[in-house]
């Protein structure tokens, strides 16, 4: 049998040498705040009667079991929330209100998702926000905010109003800062002609959106960018550029999505850039494979990068981390667990490092030891420590996970047809 606190022992002594505090780089995992995207669990569906997906997004596969209404959804993320160690948030689509009354997305008010507030009480979670701009009749020819027509600028500007005072509702209520992310799906299959007229729409839409000022204890809003989408392939009005501007103009929040950039561009080389012109980052963590295909996140060099990037310069402070993705092609219980805990893991290993011991030395130009203790840290027991911090708050370590996600799916997935 594992003694899991010998070996925890061992590698902390480990660490030590390097002139590493274990137990600090624990305090702050437990400072660490990831929200879950509700997603996963049914496939980007919702409860607004939306049978298929449209602008621009596809999920792939059909494993059996996914959440079929508010009440499946909420118990597969209790399931979640029993497995994984940590704090978290929950991060809902405008199109996952709690209701039996007929709203449209311009209706939609706090009233419709009091029940989440109090699921969320229950479950000592916060909770995040998104307006949901696809997958609707109003999204003309491939465009909301952006459209030629005012009238479906007008239904989306009021969409998008009616979201921010549900996540300033959501922050009174809960009393832990709610994320509300803007991105919509606007572009063009081939090449367009006037490039600049869309962008001056979507510009004039945020304006009037964002006029009405909220306490960013409440909320803090955020604007996300898309190099293409399904469809349209060729322009996105809502480009890195142009959000990276509108940002930085306005002081409001940027959101960093890793499949939302070219394949040789990294979002761990853009966090240490943006922190210095925006007052909040927020991070969708996904895994593109040649595009932005949402994999289930895991343990690979860029989400290692992203948790470093964060950790070395604290940047972590003004970063809210949610992760993005929502693959039906295998247990969706395991997708959620395999994405957090690789999330998790990262940042754990970006903790463990000497940081101010290999700036001083990047800074004396001594490359030399740079090189050597960052190639020691690679091999570094940092695992050990990962398994402690799983045990030491009663969750399931290593395969043990495993184990329970395949009782759950036996006894609850399994029935649901």
């Amino acid at each position: 049998m594992r003694d899991i606190e010998k070996e925890y022992q061992i590698a902390k002594e480990q660490y030590a040498e390097i002139g590493v505090d274990v137990d600090k780089a624990l305090e702050r995992m437990n400072d660490l705040r990831i929200s879950l995207h509700c997603w996963q669990a049914d496939d980007v569906i919702g409860f607004m009667n939306c049978d298929a997906l449209s602008g621009g997004i596809q999920t792939t596969g059909n494993y059996p079991g996914k959440a079929r209404n508010i009440k499946e959804l909420r118990q597969d993320l209790e399931e979640v929330l029993s497995i994984l160690p940590g704090n978290y948030n929950v991060n809902l689509h405008a199109i996952y209100l709690d209701t039996d009354e007929k709203v449209d997305l311009d209706e939609i008010e706090p009233r419709h998702f009091a029940g989440w507030v109090d699921w969320a009480r229950k479950n000592n979670v916060g909770l995040d926000f998104n307006p949901t701009c696809f997958s609707h009749p109003m999204v003309r020819d491939g465009f909301t905010l952006s459209s030629p027509d005012k009238a479906t600028r007008d239904f989306w500007i009021k969409h998008c109003k009616k979201s921010r005072k549900i996540a300033e509702y959501f922050g009174k209520e809960l009393g832990i800062t709610c994320c509300t992310n803007f991105w919509v799906p606007d572009g063009m299959k081939d090449i367009p002609y006037d490039r600049l007229a869309y962008r001056a729409r979507l510009k004039d839409s945020l304006d009037q959106i964002f006029e009405e000022k909220i306490d960013p204890r409440y909320d803090i809003d955020c604007v996300e960018s898309k190099v293409f989408g399904i469809g349209v392939e060729s322009y996105t009005p809502g480009s890195n550029e142009f959000y990276f501007g509108y940002a930085t103009a306005n002081q409001i929040g940027l959101t960093l999505d890793s499949g939302h950039y070219h394949p040789t561009e990294y979002i761990s080389d853009k966090i240490s850039s943006a922190s210095l012109y925006v007052p909040h980052i927020l991070l969708h963590v996904s895994r593109p494979v040649r595009w932005d295909s949402d994999h289930v996140v895991i343990f690979d060099d860029e989400l290692n990068e992203i948790a470093r990037s964060l950790v070395r310069n604290d940047i972590i402070k003004m970063t809210s981390v949610g992760l993005d993705y929502f693959d039906a092609s295998i247990n969706r219980i395991s997708a959620y667990v395999v994405g957090v805990k690789s999330t998790l893991k990262a940042f754990l290993r970006a903790f463990l490092e000497p940081v101010e011991q290999l700036k001083k030395i990047e800074e004396e130009g001594n490359y030399t030891d740079r090189m050597f203790i960052t190639e020691r840290l690679k091999t570094m027991n940092f695992g050990a420590i990962f398994d402690y911090y799983c045990w030491k708050q009663g969750k399931p370590v290593g395969l043990e996970a495993l184990d329970e996600i395949h009782r759950y799916e036996k006894e609850i997935l399994s029935k649901r047809g």
